[in-house]
C-alpha cells in the first residue's frame, strides 16, 4: 500500500463514532447517501468549536450525520438544514432529537438549495457546509457568499471526489465539475483557502469580503 493511503486510512479508522451517528451512517446507506467520513464529522465538529459559530446552514442533511458532527461543535448554534430527501431529512430530525438537541435549534428545509439559498438573508451566517451535487456545487458555493457573514467559514465536501480530482486522466462531468469549481474557489480573492486530503476531500475557505 502506498504509504500516503496507508496514513489517509490511518486517520479514517482511528476515529470511532458514537452509536447515534454510527446508525445515522447505515441508514444512508439504505436511501444510497454517501455521508462525510468519521475523520470529516470530527474535522467539522473541532472547526465548529475553534470558530464559536452560532449560525450554520448545511446544504444536504442526509440522514443527519454531519448535521450531528456540526452541532457538537457548539451545542447552542442555530443550524439550518437543506435536502431534497423528505424521508432522510425525517430520520435526520429523529437523530437530532435523540443525541439531546433542542428541535429550536435545527431548522430542517426540503428543497433544492438552488431555489432555499436565495431565500435566505444576506450576511446572517457564521459557517456553511455545501455537501451537495458537484454539478450543482457551483451556485451554492455563490449564495453562501452572499449570507456568509465576513470571518464566515465555508467547508466544500467531496473537493477531491475521492482522488478523482487529483487524476487529470479523470473527465468524468462531476469530477471534471469539482475540478473547476475547487481552483475557482482557490484563485477567489475573496477567499483564503486550504484543501485538505480528508474523506473524499475538504475545501476550507474563510470568506473576508
Amino acid at each position: 500500500m502506498d504509504k500516503y493511503l496507508q496514513a489517509w486510512s490511518y486517520v479514517e479508522q482511528a476515529h470511532i463514532e458514537d452509536s447515534i451517528s454510527q446508525e445515522m451512517r447505515h441508514r444512508a446507506r439504505e436511501y444510497g447517501i454517501h455521508p462525510l467520513s468519521a475523520a470529516s464529522c470530527s474535522f467539522l465538529t473541532l472547526l465548529v468549536s475553534i470558530s464559536r459559530a452560532q449560525t450554520i446552514v448545511e446544504v444536504g442533511t442526509g440522514t443527519g450525520v454531519s448535521g450531528l458532527a456540526l452541532l457538537r461543535g457548539n451545542p447552542g448554534l442555530s443550524l439550518t438544514t437543506i435536502d431534497i430527501e423528505t424521508e432522510a431529512q425525517a430520520i435526520a430530525r429523529e437523530a437530532f432529537g435523540r443525541a439531546g438537541f433542542r428541535s429550536g435549534l435545527t431548522r430542517l428545509i426540503n428543497g433544492r438549495s438552488a431555489d432555499i439559498l436565495p431565500r435566505l438573508a444576506s450576511s446572517a451566517y457564521d459557517f456553511a457546509l455545501i455537501d451537495s451535487d458537484p454539478l450543482e456545487a457551483q451556485g451554492d458555493v455563490e449564495e453562501v457568499a452572499r449570507i456568509l457573514r465576513p470571518g464566515g467559514l465555508l467547508v466544500l465536501a467531496g473537493a477531491l471526489q475521492g482522488t478523482d480530482v487529483a487524476d487529470p486522466t479523470c473527465r468524468d462531468e462531476s469530477v471534471v465539475a469539482m475540478r473547476q469549481l475547487v481552483q475557482e474557489l482557490m484563485d477567489d480573492t475573496r477567499f483564503t483557502t486550504s484543501l485538505l486530503p480528508v474523506g473524499d476531500g475538504l475545501l476550507l475557505a474563510r470568506f473576508s469580503a
